[in-house]
């Protein structure tokens, strides 16, 4: 009798053929795999993420130091209003600069659409992506979203390698609870269309810089 289906066939006469062949069974996955490489130097790889992501890093040895760059970057703005996270060493850090701008402090509400730029803390700082990690206590939700300029002030001492690691320290140390959102930035906002035209700030800061104070 002529088979139908002759393609049809040898498709399933090839699968039972498969199926009559002893398969070892498969290792599962090994939870001691290392996937990515070790991070020697996590200060270095993290200036490396960062000129990566367009995002500018400018290493400080103290307060003075950070009081400096800060002004610089703020003299490079237009004028207009400066939104800061309510902590102690950004009151400190911005009396240093001695700017004459106006400012508006997160304990007097959440920043205005018209704000030139943002001056926050962070959570860590994650070598292996030049990425920052903020949180809620970090200004607010619109502390890195409103201004178009987002500067961080960060120690070395919060540099850890991965995310991994960042997201454990801050659910030990309980704010993951406490804190409405966590969010992570890998450099400033950029996107592009389909003709594969980048374009900075659509959808948050075009500029972020992160003012890394070195010692003490």
């Amino acid at each position: 009798m002529p088979v139908e289906n002759p393609s049809r066939e040898l498709i399933l006469e090839r699968i039972r053929a498969g199926l009559r062949t002893p398969v070892a069974p498969h290792p599962g996955p090994r939870s001691d795999a290392v996937i990515f490489e070790p991070i020697r130097n996590p200060l270095e790889r993290f200036q490396q993420e960062s000129t990566a992501n367009l995002m500018e890093c400018t290493l400080t040895s103290d307060p003075a130091g950070a009081a400096l760059q800060l002004g610089k970057i703020l003299d490079s703005l237009p004028a207009g209003e400066i939104f800061l996270q309510d902590d102690p060493s950004l009151r400190r850090l911005i009396e240093l600069t001695k700017t004459q701008r106006p400012l508006r402090w997160s304990s007097e509400g959440a920043p205005r659409e018209a704000s030139e730029a943002t001056v926050s803390l962070a959570e860590a700082l994650i070598a292996q992506t030049g990425s920052v990690l903020v949180t809620a206590e970090c200004g607010g939700r619109g502390a890195s979203i409103v201004a178009p300029c987002h500067i961080v002030y960060a120690h070395a001492a919060q540099l850890v390698p991965d995310l991994e690691t960042a997201l454990g320290n801050l659910f030990c140390s309980g704010k993951l609870v406490r804190n409405s959102f966590a969010c992570v930035i890998s450099g400033s906002s950029r996107t592009a269309d389909i003709e594969k035209i980048l374009v900075q700030g659509a959808h948050g800061p075009r500029r972020l810089a992160v003012i890394l104070q070195t010692g003490r």
